[in-house]
């Protein structure tokens, strides 16, 4: 080959490494010959998928020769009925990924920066370098972030800051008090994007909800996804709440038809199915507390969550052991969780909250694996 493509390609994409998904289980049987592997890994709903979400999805299939509503005017009205928004600010991604990438492309640029936390969401480093953009990347506060920083980081070039609520991998979380301060620091011309992905499992008093700061403050952003609590991770649906005239840049480089049909109709069923949703918290809750206790018996240090994963030190008489052969070591037993390195938390996997047999098999295997180590 005589032409150097990745020379063609911008200087930020050059750089980046593509995004690590969890390892499939289909994969790993694959790969190690297993049977009864459980998936721990990608943070889904152990639940599986929701029976009237089942029946839109197929009812829907029947059109799939036809391009889905790439309006998404059903999902859109239910959602801004739902919220009391306007439909005019509403914006449909594949995934709230997709939405993530679409905030990027509109703000960012060489020349410009954003704001992100220490341990925070690996697509914010992906999106911004890709866009050309400086990231500043301020220290975590208890592995969680630090907003007082994060507002004295922001520069004359920033254009976008970054917050995850709950964040991913560590599960922390912001109080109402720390947000409201925080979004009166930030100056009106940089957009405040809150990541609230897992919003739905957590229950406590004194988080915020980021759709009450829309009106009081049009920079900024909520971004959501029905691929956790609401079971629909493989069908790729999210969005973001934003002002309208927000929402209407978000369109302009939206890709047409970016969410299918049959993600739109499960989308809008399972947003009626309320025992679905109760159940999958019920199970959450009960499955952080299954983990935790077991960490706690097993003497190995972790970080309070309150999304659908909790991560934790790997270690063996209080010594530190290498993450990587946890990780292989709990393949080999049929069990897959989520290597944190990438996150700039080597020493630590981050295991998804499972049905109370699949913790159970994890909190049986884990000590196994770290004996033989």
């Amino acid at each position: 080959m005589s032409c150097d493509y990745i020379a063609l390609a911008n200087a930020g994409v050059q750089a980046l490494q593509p995004y690590q998904a969890g390892k499939p289980i289909e994969e790993l049987e694959r790969e190690l010959g297993l049977k009864d592997v459980v998936k721990l890994a990608s943070n889904e709903n152990p639940l599986g998928a929701s029976d009237l979400a089942l029946q839109a999805c197929r009812k829907a299939a029947q059109g799939m020769y036809l391009y889905p509503d790439s309006s998404g005017f059903e999902l859109k009205n239910k959602l801004a009925a739902r919220f009391n928004v306007s439909p005019q600010q509403i914006t449909l991604g594949n995934g709230s990924n997709d939405v993530l990438d679409l905030i990027a492309r509109v703000f960012l640029s060489p020349g410009t920066s954003a704001v992100y936390s220490q341990h925070a969401f690996v697509v914010y480093p992906i999106a911004v370098q890709a866009c050309g953009a400086r990231a500043i990347v301020t220290p975590a506060k208890d592995w969680g972030h630090d907003l007082d920083v994060m507002a004295a980081a922001i520069e004359d070039d920033t254009r976008v800051v970054f917050i995850a609520n709950p964040n991913n991998p560590t599960g922390t979380w912001l109080k109402k008090t720390e947000l409201e301060a925080f979004l009166a620091k930030v100056p009106e011309n940089v957009v405040v994007v809150l990541d609230e992905a897992y919003t739905e499992y957590v229950d406590e008093p004194e988080y915020p909800n980021g759709l009450d700061y829309l009106a009081g403050y049009p920079n900024v952003i909520v971004t959501r996804t029905f691929s956790k609590a609401f079971g629909l991770a493989g069908l790729r649906v999210g969005y973001a709440v934003s002002s309208a005239q927000i929402c209407d840049l978000l369109n302009r480089v939206r890709a047409p038809f970016n969410v299918s049909t049959q993600a739109l109709a499960a989308a809008v069923a399972v947003l009626d199915d309320t025992d679905y949703l109760q159940k999958s918290c019920e199970v959450n809750a009960a499955g952080l507390k299954q983990l935790g206790e077991g960490f706690d018996r097993l003497g190995l240090e972790w970080i309070p969550s309150v999304g659908n994963f909790i991560s934790f030190r790997t270690a063996k008489g209080g010594a530190p052991v290498d993450a990587a052969k946890v990780y292989q070591g709990l393949l080999h037993s049929g069990v897959i969780v989520r290597p944190v390195g990438v996150y700039g938390m080597p020493n630590f996997l981050r295991v998804s909250v499972g049905l109370e047999s699949e913790n159970a098999r994890f909190l049986e295997a884990l000590p196994n694996v770290l004996e033989a180590l």
